[in-house]
Parts: structure tokens; C-alpha cells; sequence
């Protein structure tokens, strides 16, 4: 089971695991770089949470999902249509002021991750600015299902040396919201495109 076949068949569970989860204050930082009124893609929506947050905050929202069933709980969660393509299907040029990637690009492989930054980079306007974030660590595989390649500072750095148009803005580390699951950590990284 590839993690795309996970969120398909796990889709009802996983909306109602996350759909609540408080993302205010790393929401609010990522608007802070925003234009008012500006275009987002939410890239792997999921329950459509954060989707529905821009929204309500008056941007020009996508949403996009690589799960069927994942797009269809978040499209009626949203009140819109959720494009359902996986990453390496991007195919935008200059279109967002920013692209919000929320515990989602970490199921991708590293090699994986070079190319779709790269797609990411060609979406975004001069200027625009990438969120993404990743558990914290230094495991690659399968785990409850599902790929996961974590990261720690430096091997993002590492990574967005090669992307000479993207520029580190800030990252830091937070706990998980899940009570659950306080022990587990993320890495959350924005990075601006160069331009402007």
C-alpha cells in the first residue's frame, strides 16, 4: 500500500484526526508574508482545514489533494472543488503568492522532493513564499502504512542549497498538537522566491 492508497482507504478516520487541529499561529505567520487577498495553494489539503482557514481570511484559495476520497471529504468541508493530482503533476507558471505543503511533501522521497521544489518553484510568482513542514528526525521508510522521510536542519538546508531560487526564511521546530503525540517534533520551513 503506497501512502496514497492509505489516505483512500483511511480518508473518514484521518478527516476527523485532523480537521480540528489548531494550525492559528503557523497559519498566521505564513499570511504575515502574504499579499492581501492573495492566491495559495494548499498542497496535500487533506481534511481541507487549512484550505478553509485562507479562505475565511479572504485569499484566492486551491486546493489539491493526491487521495480521491480525501478531495471529496475536504471539497464539501471547503464548499468548493478540490483538484485531486498528485505532486509531480504540478504544472503551473507564476500562478500563487504562496503554496502551503502542511505535513505532506514528507511522503515523498529526497530525490522526489528536488523535483517537485522545482515544480513548486515554477508555480509560485516572483517573490512567493513556500510553508512546508516535516516530522523532525533522521528516519526514511514505511511506517503505520505510509512513507516518511524526515529532516533536521541541516539536511534541509542541504536540500534547498541545490534551489538556488528559494531562500530560507525562516525554520523552526515545533512539538505535535496531537496530545498524543507531544513527543514527536516538526520541522517547519518558509522559503521566499527569488524576484520582486
Amino acid at each position: 500500500m503506497d501512502s496514497i492508497d492509505y489516505y483512500n482507504k483511511y480518508a473518514n478516520i484521518y478527516f476527523e484526526n485532523t480537521v480540528d487541529l489548531n494550525m492559528e499561529e503557523h497559519l498566521e505567520k505564513f499570511i504575515s508574508f502574504l499579499p492581501e487577498a492573495g492566491t495559495v495553494l494548499d498542497l496535500g489539503c487533506g481534511s481541507g482545514r487549512d484550505s478553509l482557514y485562507f479562505i475565511n481570511k479572504g485569499f484566492d484559495v486551491t486546493a489539491m489533494d493526491g487521495s480521491e476520497e480525501l478531495c471529496q471529504l475536504a471539497s464539501i468541508h471547503i464548499g468548493q472543488d478540490v483538484l485531486n493530482m498528485q505532486f509531480n503533476e504540478l504544472d503551473f507558471q507564476q500562478v500563487f503568492d504562496g503554496i502551503w505543503a502542511c505535513a505532506s511533501l514528507l511522503h515523498t522521497t529526497p530525490e522526489q522532493l528536488h523535483g517537485i521544489l522545482g515544480k513548486v518553484s515554477d508555480s509560485l510568482n516572483p517573490g512567493g513564499l513556500l510553508y512546508m513542514s516535516f516530522k523532525y528526525g533522521d528516519f526514511q521508510g514505511y511506517r503505520n502504512g505510509r512513507y516518511f522521510a524526515d529532516y533536521k536542519f541541516h539536511d534541509m538546508e542541504e536540500i534547498l542549497e541545490e534551489h538556488r531560487d528559494l531562500e530560507i526564511i525562516e525554520m523552526w521546530k515545533t512539538s505535535d498538537l496531537r496530545p498524543e503525540r507531544e513527543e514527536d517534533s516538526w520541522l517547519n520551513i518558509i522559503v521566499r522566491k527569488a524576484g520582486l
